[in-house]
């Protein structure tokens, strides 16, 4: 899909389709003003007579329209005009797209860019109608015998009044690097765990470098295993799959700025172990490695935006099976940092290979670490699928990534990680056990990795219940790829 910018008035704008907003009560937006004077007051009529009311996603399209260049105009309903949000600026944008979908038209201009949406400014506007048009045409279907046919458009015009300046186009070009970074991690989530091993991430990981020139290193379990990860290693010794440590380097700044290392999760697909968890939804383990999905994806984007800064992305990936050879409830490991943990249910997995690849992110000297990982269902009772739960060692970093978070549309909520917690993890036979009981289990996971992260400023996002969607929607989202891509974009601009 491709997309541009430039100052244009939409009644002479030549396009299959123009697409203008209606508020509630009949009233034009801006840009439609002129667009129905010289359509001899058309859209005004049809107003009148009750064709389009302005509600919040109603929509109506007009064919060859006399006094204007476009081949038809699409209108859209913003809802009432005092009540126009953020949240209703978006859920016109995915009406919009998906009306455009259905059409035969290979290109529309939007006039949008213009809308009054409170708090939010041009380049947020252009970054969501660009991030949900990528939304709307995204399909999953590439292992089906016949895929579904892809939307015809192809070519998006955002029309403005005046013309767009710097801030507008580097928005667009973000937003655009963003929604690709996304669709890969949509990808991969989406892809079954037979095709998906850590062996096939770890290829992912080499094109992506390949293509991008970034440096790739690839680990294998005897590298991991003279480095003393055996936590790490406990989780795969029950799979058939060899684990990888993948690490991605791009430096975009001087080689002296020390970089933001991205954690991200690599479970290809997790049974739950000898700790075998419940045949229902089972399948949908395979999203287990979203967290370095959405690391892979956040790596893209950021070579493709050519972010002055460094960033380097570590993925500890492995399989989780029951096997003769696999760890027992009441197993003791040793840790990378020289911690032991007593394993009292292999389903809790996860954080066993996080805390051996957030010990190894050390080596990189870095300014801050944050972990992507689908880590607990703990998270998902406590914020459903709207909000990814998020625990920081520093209330700045918190705020930073909250507040790209807010930005982005892509939320997080904190939750603490009081030392009062830590107690949940006491073990009679070791340093700690993986587990913390069903108490705040979220909450006790992230204090397990806290742990391991005392050297450097660190944040944990749970995305168990944000990186995928379950029933009629099943699929992976992408999440928390722009949150994670507008907390990079604010420390570039800060910088």
């Amino acid at each position: 899909m491709e997309f541009s910018i430039k100052q244009s008035n939409p009644e002479n704008q030549r396009s299959a389709c123009v697409v203008l907003g209606v508020f509630e009560g009949g009233q034009l937006a801006p840009s439609a003003h002129s667009f129905d004077e010289a359509a001899n007051h058309q859209l005004s009529d049809l107003i009148a007579r009750g064709d389009m009311t302005g509600k919040s996603g109603s929509t109506l399209m007009i064919h060859a329209l006399s006094g204007v260049a476009a081949e038809r105009v699409l209108l859209v309903g913003l809802g009432k005009q005092s009540e126009f949000n953020a949240k209703q600026f978006i859920d016109m944008l995915r009406s919009t797209f998906a009306v455009l979908n259905k059409t035969i038209c290979k290109d529309a201009a939007l006039y949008l860019t213009d809308l009054p949406v409170k708090d939010k400014e041009e380049a947020w506007k252009i970054n969501q109608i660009v991030l949900t048009a990528f939304e709307s045409v995204y399909r999953s279907d590439s292992l089906k015998s016949k895929p579904a046919d892809k939307p015809t458009l192809r070519k998006i015009l955002l029309g403005c009044s005046k013309k767009p300046g710097t801030a507008a186009q580097n928005a667009l070009h973000q937003a655009s690097s963003v929604a690709h970074g996304m669709d890969l991690a949509k990808d991969l989530g989406n892809l079954p765990g037979n095709i998906c091993t850590p062996t096939y991430l770890a290829d992912q990981a080499k094109k992506l470098a390949s293509a991008h020139k970034l440096k790739v290193t690839i680990l294998e379990e005897k590298d991991m295993e003279k480095l003393g990860m055996f936590s790490l290693l406990s989780v795969t010794r029950g799979s058939r799959q060899p684990a990888k440590l993948i690490t991605l380097e791009y430096r975009g700044a001087d080689k002296k700025q020390k970089p933001v290392v991205l954690v991200g999760k690599g479970l290809t697909f997790d049974s739950g172990g000898i700790s075998l968890k419940p045949g229902a939804e089972m399948d949908e383990m395979k999203y287990d490695m979203c967290g370095a999905a959405s690391v892979l994806g956040t790596m893209l984007a950021v070579a493709e935006m050519g972010l002055k800064l460094n960033v380097v992305g570590v993925i500890p990936s492995s399989e989780n099976m029951p096997d003769g050879a696999a760890s027992k409830p009441g197993d003791i490991v040793k840790s990378m940092k020289g911690l032991s943990i007593e394993i009292l249910n292999t389903d809790a997995e996860g954080r066993l290979i996080l805390c051996d690849a957030l010990t190894y992110a050390a080596r990189f000297e870095p300014d801050t670490v944050i972990d992507i990982a689908t880590l607990t269902g703990a998270c998902v009772i406590a914020l459903g699928g709207v909000a990814s739960g998020l625990f920081s060692n520093q209330d700045e970093l918190a705020r930073e990534l909250l507040d790209a978070g807010q930005y982005s549309n892509d939320k997080a909520w904190q939750l603490p990680l009081w030392d009062e917690y830590q107690q949940q993890l006491d073990s009679n036979f070791a340093d700690m056990q993986n587990i913390g009981g069903r108490a705040a289990g979220s909450v006790t996971a992230a204090c397990f990795l806290s742990r391991f992260t005392k050297d450097y400023r660190w944040a944990h996002l749970d995305v168990a219940g944000t990186a995928w969607k379950s029933g009629k929607e099943k699929g992976a989202t992408g999440r928390p790829v722009p949150l994670l891509t507008q907390y990079l974009i604010n420390r570039v601009g800060k910088k």
